[in-house]
């Protein structure tokens, strides 16, 4: 049974997809959201799927690391899911400390991948010499440091404050305007949820054959609707060295006379288009 306004997200508690999750649940104007924690962006997907939930947040994109993968690929391949809304947030990283700790009883730094990548310039600086430990998610950091006076961990002030972690220094990332987007998914056929004069459209692309000339074709139909892309990037499609998919972004709704002639065309032309979602600008 569908657990009605439920959001599935990339747990545990604390990271930015849960954060992202309850920016969402806000703009909803759901109170006390039922959050539903997963153990990767796949589980989210299938809990929207099977009806477990009725929405998801998966991140989508982010400004320095790039698209998700691992969510192109659900949409692309494993998910009929829609997208129904985007969140952006900001990323700032926090050094947290147990809350008895100096930062001299600090003997190793724990992160996730992309928390200590992102503050390699602050620890070379603040905390030379100390070991590094890579966590799950900086959630999980924020819980070890929690724990032990021994460990420093690179997560959000939202982690800090759920696990209970002093916060030692803010901002400690390597570039500032660093930004996450997360997308809002339910069910295919689901109602729009948020409204807004401004649009944004996500699509996945699949060619009938590779071949010369596929792309430019592709680019040639949404330039004679005068249509503006905002991304596009490609994907294997896993089923042969070579075989690739596209994603293509624009900043227009699926009811734009314009749009449906350049999908209507491609559909003659490709293998497959898969609508992903169109949904309001923020």
């Amino acid at each position: 049974m569908t657990e009605p306004q439920a959001l599935a997200y990339l747990g545990p508690a604390g990271t930015y997809t849960d954060e992202a999750a309850r920016a969402f649940a806000a703009r909803l104007g759901i109170d006390d959201p039922v959050l539903i924690e997963c153990t990767s962006f796949d589980e989210v997907f299938d809990s929207v799927d099977r009806g477990k939930c009725e929405f998801g947040v998966v991140a989508t994109e982010n400004s320095l690391e790039g698209s998700v993968t691992a969510t192109l690929d659900n949409f692309a391949f494993n998910s009929t899911a829609n997208i129904l809304g985007e969140q952006v947030l900001d990323i700032h990283h926090c050094l947290l400390l147990h809350p008895e700790a100096k930062i001299e009883d600090v003997t190793t730094i724990a992160s996730h991948h992309q928390g200590l990548a992102q503050c390699r310039r602050y620890i070379a600086e603040h905390l030379p010499g100390r070991d590094t430990v890579t966590t799950s998610s900086t959630a999980e950091s924020a819980r070890l440091a929690a724990e032990n006076k021994n460990i420093a961990g690179i997560a959000n002030a939202f982690a800090a404050k759920l696990y209970g972690a002093a916060i030692y220094a803010q901002d400690i990332e390597d570039h500032f305007g660093n930004q996450t987007s997360f997308a809002l998914i339910a069910r295919q056929g689901h109602a729009p949820v948020f409204e807004g004069t401004k649009h944004k459209t996500s699509v996945a692309l699949f060619m009938q054959i590779d071949r010369a000339g596929t792309l430019s074709m592709i680019l040639s139909e949404f330039a004679y609707a005068g249509i503006n892309l905002t991304m596009i990037q490609s994907r294997p499609t896993k089923q042969a060295l070579g075989d690739y998919m596209f994603f293509v972004t624009f900043e227009r709704p699926t009811t734009d006379p314009e749009v449906q002639t350049a999908l209507n065309c491609l559909r003659l032309k490709l293998r497959e288009v898969k609508v992903l979602g169109s949904y309001p600008i923020l």
